[in-house]
């Protein structure tokens, strides 16, 4: 029992969805609340009539409470210890953690770690926190210090970064840094490559860890192609494509930081191998500027709708971005193409891509249809978890 929360009082009928095991409540579900609940503060969740049915973080915006158990229990250290040690276990039991090929992987994956508003990446010794809720920003120090118990000799350093990802509106002062132990070794490895990991100003993390198979599937087909790495970023896709194999591989970002990222993660891996070329420029305009060149186009944007509001926007910027990929690509080309907006469905992207092929007029097949790994779980009561979607599209 934990009669020192706080409660938060539901209106008639609106447990339904945590009778499903749904993690989040939101604001409308909420009837009345208990006097000076603090944004950040854990909360027990009750009923219309008086039964208890969850215990969670709550934060003032539209999703009021996210849930942390649907037993009334005490979020404490062992709480924290017996989640995060689920968490390796399973990481464990697919091969991903322990693993002599790879020390990259992602630890937990929020919701789909029964952790809502929590990321956690491991870079070799190095593990990076990311709060994307209020509540798990203020237990920091508590989940860092069940971290270092759980993950024992396999991280010598936590770096937290929350800057970009906490509400502004919530002014909680937070700054990036080191919270457990100090490293200057960024260097991580994913199926034997290594990449320089910038944790410090990178997005995310530092690095996209959810492409790791796909990056691992476009070396499967990179042999004496010549590929587009567009949206490069680190240049994933390029080093596993260098590695497959193609005889050359041209790397495009609009941010210099990212074609310097790029240039020195081929360089670290295949020094002195002139195959590779980065480029910063526009996407649209580089695609126009090289038609008929490439036999392999990865088409890998950042997300083009973070809300609901932007879906339809963002769907036409699909639909246009593969109409440039499919009209550039060479006949026989092969073309991977992705959405991370999480508010864009499997289905809604693949009816983009689709629109785009039929606008272009050529014969497109599809391959492959692809998501996000294994160490990104979606929890099976919270469907909003798969955001990662991709198809590889064989074009005549």
């Amino acid at each position: 029992m934990t009669e020192n929360y706080k409660n938060i009082y539901l209106k008639r009928g609106k447990q339904e969805s945590l009778l499903r095991f749904h993690p989040w409540i939101f604001s409308g579900a909420i009837h009345h609340a208990d006097i000076d609940i603090q944004e950040g503060d854990v909360v027990r969740v009750i009923t219309a009539d008086g039964d208890f049915v969850a215990v969670g973080h709550y934060q003032v915006g539209t999703i009021s409470v996210r849930v942390l158990s649907f037993r009334d229990i005490a979020i404490d250290h062992a709480f924290w210890v017996s989640r995060l040690q689920a968490a390796l276990d399973m990481r464990r039991g697919i091969g991903l953690a322990d693993n002599q090929r790879g020390d990259t992987y992602r630890l937990v994956h929020g919701e789909g770690d029964n952790l809502p508003g929590l990321i956690i990446d491991c870079y070799g010794h190095t593990a990076v926190m990311q709060a994307h809720s209020v509540g798990m920003h203020m237990c920091r120090e508590h989940i860092c210090e069940a971290l270092a118990q759980v993950m024992g000799d396999r991280i010598s350093s936590v770096y937290y970064k929350s800057e970009g990802t906490l509400p502004f509106k919530a002014d909680l002062g937070e700054e990036n840094g080191f919270i457990f132990g100090q490293t200057s070794d960024n260097v991580a490895v994913e199926n034997g490559l290594k990449f320089l990991i910038d944790w410090r100003r990178g997005q995310k993390t530092g690095f996209f860890i959810d492409q790791r198979e796909n990056r691992a599937l476009l070396e499967r087909y990179a042999k004496d192609k010549s590929v587009l790495n567009m949206f490069c970023y680190t240049g994933g896709f390029s080093a596993y494509a260098m590695r497959g194999g193609a005889k050359l591989v041209h790397s495009v970002d609009s941010s210099a930081k990212a074609i310097d990222l790029t240039n020195q993660n081929v360089a670290l891996n295949f020094p002195g191998d002139d195959r590779h070329e980065a480029f910063c420029d526009d996407a649209f305009k580089f695609m126009d500027a090289n038609d008929d060149k490439y036999d392999l186009i990865v088409l890998d944007p950042p997300a083009f709708a973070k809300h609901r509001g932007a879906l339809r926007n963002a769907l036409k910027g699909y639909t246009r971005l593969n109409v440039k990929g499919l009209e550039r690509i060479k006949r026989g080309g092969i073309l991977f193409t992705f959405s991370c907006s999480q508010v864009v469905t499997k289905d809604q992207f693949r009816a983009a891509v689709f629109t785009a092929a039929a606008q272009t007029g050529r014969k497109v097949r599809i391959l492959h249809q692809l998501h996000q790994p294994a160490d990104h779980p979606i929890n099976i009561y919270h469907p909003e978890g798969e955001y990662l979607k991709g198809l590889v599209l064989y074009v005549e």
